[in-house]
């Protein structure tokens, strides 16, 4: 290999570790929330692209979204739902597209794309279930499991 290929593939690799640190560190912004009963629908931008990074961003900020949102609202008989949509290109009109809008916004640019990152809801045997691009996992006494097919 001669040198000039080899300082390509070092430079390339080193691009490709710089850009990786950079997409798993951005901090996640939350742009809006919008609630309808006990289903609360969370507007984000870079939110974590891992499992295991959705996860634990979700269990380091739980308490903070509690406070500042008011997020999970349980119903009256404990039942909660939330999801995480990726706001991509932000408020669009509702258009021909199958978009998600949101009546709580009195504009016509209340729609975004269904682009949804992550959800969390609880079960009636006390779990709490993610859902994630690639899996299910289950909260249950602490501890997270995949679940199964």
């Amino acid at each position: 290999m001669n040198i000039v290929l080899k300082k390509t593939v070092v430079l390339l690799c080193i691009l490709a570790i710089v850009t990786g640190i950079w997409l798993l560190s951005r901090t996640v912004k939350i742009i809006a929330v919008h609630q309808y009963s006990s289903t609360s629908d969370v507007i984000v931008q870079n939110f974590p692209l891992t499992d295991k990074g959705k996860i634990n961003w979700w269990l380091k900020n739980a308490d903070m979204l509690k406070k500042k949102y008011h997020i999970p609202n349980p119903a009256p008989y404990g039942a909660f739902s939330i999801t995480f949509w990726d706001f991509d290109d932000g408020y669009k009109e509702e258009g021909k597209y199958d978009r998600l809008c949101f009546n709580d916004m009195q504009t016509k640019k209340n729609c975004i794309d269904k682009n949804a990152v992550f959800a969390v809801h609880n079960t009636s045997e006390g779990e709490i279930v993610f859902l994630t691009y690639d899996g299910v996992y289950k909260q249950k006494g602490g501890e997270i499991t995949p679940l199964r097919d």
